[in-house]
């Protein structure tokens, strides 16, 4: 039975994005964050009627449904902007590294 299992999670890491049932990809997203928790990031979020913002700041925290994101503004203010697993799968906001642009989460593209 255990080998069943292990051969069943094989084939679903093999498989395309577009196979997968969305709950498991944002799962998968919300569990790769986890591993960014207090790293900087480079975010970039489309908020439509062609208005794209690209802010770096570090991940705070995750939760259930959302990520927080701590981000340095001007005058040295911070400010913590929160967005859901669901805007990364639908690429309404990208995740890359600050210092050579690698996307965060590749397997997604």
């Amino acid at each position: 039975m255990v080998e069943l299992d292990h051969n069943l999670k094989e084939r679903k890491d093999d498989m395309a994005i577009s196979q997968l049932p969305h709950v498991e990809v944002v799962d998968r997203i919300r569990k790769q964050l986890d591993e960014f928790v207090g790293e900087k990031m480079r975010l970039k979020a489309n908020m439509g009627r062609c208005k794209i913002i690209e802010r770096e700041g570090v991940l705070e925290e995750t939760h259930p449904n959302l990520f927080v994101v701590k981000v340095e503004e001007k005058h040295n203010r911070c400010r913590r902007v929160s967005y859901s697993y669901a805007d990364v799968l639908t690429k309404t906001v990208e995740l890359s590294n600050p210092d050579n642009g690698e996307n965060l989460l590749p397997w997604l593209m």
